[in-house]
């Protein structure tokens, strides 16, 4: 039987929340979906079968870094992201763009791009949409994301305007680009990113055009960068109602597991975060009650798990006094266990998203997660 190149199935809703699969070539990917972050080919610290076992359907690669180091043709003729990496399921690629804006030196935008020198070597770049989208099918990638500019919520209303509709052109050439790509394109599928800041009719202009244009999925983008989450929830409770209802929404960049429930709540299908692992390599755990600081001198001769409710490998075989250890030694062991934790935690939240949202029990279960999850808890910056 041959599988669709991509098809978004809702299965169940509670509230503005739906449940349900997105099928692909490379495999089904159950919504909502969290994508651990592999920012150079790799989700640190974890190998992909590890990556699999924690409950994750698909990951995220990112344009900017692979095209920097070890290049996207290297990447193309080493057999495509998949191949190189050892990654068998869905991959989505994101445009470069985020990553062109915060890291990269010396950027100049232009309608036909972004100019940049190279944070590795200082070698001169120009990233347009074409090149973008050439970028992701080189890599190989499953869901290519459009690209779009990005600018501080915080900016002037006419900078934010000006974004928005230059995002919206720039869509409209990733659109072109894609569909330009032959093979590539009829097997993969491309998502359009909403901006807009937090304006409701900026945001409602921004879907407008996206759905003019046509794609197989909606990112809802520029947020989760300083707003805060008050901000970011009341963009949200209108943002993704201006999407269509069939087709997947993507939150990029969020978030932490309180910023996941409520945005689930909200309609959004998909998301993907640094925070799993970054945290992990610094010594914090993601728990039901909140997050914690393995360093914490306390945790030296503690023997219980990181997490009592946690069915991972971590909390089924070590205690915090040995994770302690190793996290206060340096040992690389250490990072790959928080790690590991911390993804499996993510992936069994979702799980259970799912499960309350299929049972009609999501508000219930949102609300007894927000009541033991203290996000300003201890190892979590304030």
């Amino acid at each position: 039987m041959t599988r669709p190149r991509f098809d978004f199935t809702i299965s169940a809703t509670d509230g503005k929340a739906r449940t349900g699969v997105i099928a692909m070539q490379r495999g089904d990917i159950r919504t909502p979906a969290f994508m651990p972050v592999g920012t150079a080919a790799t989700v640190k610290g974890m190998k992909p079968a590890d990556v699999v076992g924690a409950g994750a359907d698909i990951i995220l690669g990112n344009t900017y870094h692979l095209m920097l180091r070890p290049g996207a043709e290297r990447v193309a003729r080493l057999g495509g992201l998949h191949a190189f990496s050892g990654w068998s399921k869905p991959i989505l690629t994101d445009s470069g763009g985020y990553q062109v804006m915060s890291l990269a030196d010396l950027t100049k935008r232009s309608e036909e791009g972004v100019s940049f020198k190279s944070h590795l070597d200082g070698t001169r770049h120009l990233l347009s949409p074409e090149r973008s989208i050439e970028i992701q099918r080189l890599l190989g990638s499953n869901i290519v994301m459009a690209f779009d500019e990005l600018v501080p919520t915080t900016s002037t209303r006419e900078v934010q305007a000006a974004a928005m509709e230059r995002s919206m052109r720039w869509a409209k050439r990733s659109r072109a680009a894609f569909d330009a790509g032959e093979d590539h394109a009829e097997n993969n599928a491309i998502f359009g990113i909403q901006q807009g800041a937090l304006n409701e009719g900026f945001r409602k202009s921004s879907a407008d055009a996206l759905i003019d244009i046509g794609f197989d999925g909606y990112a809802v983008g520029g947020l989760a960068v300083g707003e805060g989450q008050e901000a970011m929830f009341g963009c949200l409770d209108f943002a993704p109602d201006q999407l269509p209802v069939d087709k997947p929404r993507y939150l990029m960049g969020v978030g932490k597991p309180d910023d996941i429930v409520g945005a689930v709540e909200r309609g959004i299908d998909m998301f993907d975060c640094v925070m799993p692992t970054r945290s992990g390599r610094t010594g914090q755990a993601f728990t039901r009650t909140g997050p914690i600081n393995i360093r914490n001198a306390k945790f030296a001769e503690d023997m219980g798990p990181l997490d009592p409710a946690c069915p991972c490998p971590v909390c089924g075989t070590w205690g915090r006094a040995y994770l302690h250890h190793l996290v206060r030694s340096g040992e690389m062991l250490g990072a790959m266990l928080m790690t590991e934790h911390n993804i499996w935690f993510y992936e069994t939240l979702m799980a259970d998203l799912r499960a309350a949202i299929a049972s009609g029990t999501l508000t219930q279960f949102a609300n007894d997660f927000r009541g033991v999850y203290a996000r300003k808890s201890e190892g979590e910056p304030k």
